[in-house]
């Protein structure tokens, strides 16, 4: 049985507790919270720690599911019972592996994960990189948390900061995209939750062609654009307004300020 403890019991770290419990994982799970209300919230069959202490002694694998500005504030008290036994898993942006090892004074094996939204609905995608001291078991293990709310990929350490706009911030970036399409629809007349649904049908579509088709990008695109035609004629106005050059600067703009903030 694996045992695994939650410092921080808010959407994220409620949505990891319930995909571990959703898919009957062989695990004891328990979780802290200093908000009453999160503590008394938590997913069916998740175990109410009183404290930091009592969490991380009754856990193999401790995860960090705080807001990065609290980190400095809670790290002291994690200090004081994680040994070189556990396992410390931060799902938070911009903390490091460094930062974790010098706060806690110890050779800690840690895991560094860049989640995102949708693992709330079972269809997550998430990062993961591996740290020094952490042994391939333990990554494993971890990993295989994580593919309870979808799917898992691996990715080095000296690139988790790159990767925050490829799947964790990139949710934002696909609604806003939606967003455009749902409200040119409305704007001549068509019922916006009927534009919604089909728009984001295509969206499933498209994602599955381009996982599972064995096309290149370049030629799914060709597979849409007939000589002369519609799509033809839409994707130039996307060329002429560089969505290439834009979306780039975008993600470059998301890994600066995770630099920024990085420690």
């Amino acid at each position: 049985m694996v045992k695994v403890g939650f410092i921080g019991a808010g959407n994220m770290g409620g949505a990891i507790m319930g995909g571990i419990m959703r898919k009957g994982m062989d695990a004891y799970v328990s979780a802290y919270d200093s908000d009453p209300a999160k503590a008394a919230a938590l997913p069916a069959g998740v175990h109410a720690a009183g404290s930091i202490d009592e969490l991380i002694s009754s856990s193999k694998y401790v995860f960090l599911a705080i807001k990065p500005q609290v980190f400095d504030a809670v790290m002291p008290d994690i200090a004081k019972s994680v040994t070189e036994d556990h396992v410390v898993v931060s799902i938070a942006a911009g903390i490091t592996e460094d930062y974790i090892i010098k706060s806690l004074g110890i050779d800690a094996h840690v895991v560094i994960v860049m989640p995102n939204t949708p693992f709330l609905l079972g269809e997550g995608a998430t990062a993961l990189a591996k740290g020094r001291y952490t042994t391939d078991e333990e990554f494993m293990q971890v990993k295989a948390i994580f593919e309870t709310g979808g799917i898992a990929e691996v990715v080095p350490m000296d690139k988790m900061k790159e990767i925050i706009a490829i799947n964790g911030s990139s949710p934002a970036f696909i609604y806003l995209y939606g967003k455009a399409f749902v409200d040119y629809a409305a704007d001549n007349g068509i019922d916006k939750d009927t534009a919604l649904r089909l728009f984001a049908k295509s969206l499933i579509g498209s994602a599955k062609m381009m996982t599972d088709s064995g096309k290149s990008l370049d030629e799914l695109i060709k597979m849409v654009s007939s000589p002369g035609g519609t799509t033809l004629a839409g994707l130039d106005g996307l060329y002429e307004g560089k969505l290439e050059d834009t979306v780039k600067d975008c993600c470059e703009r998301c890994t600066k300020r995770a630099y920024e903030l990085s420690r």
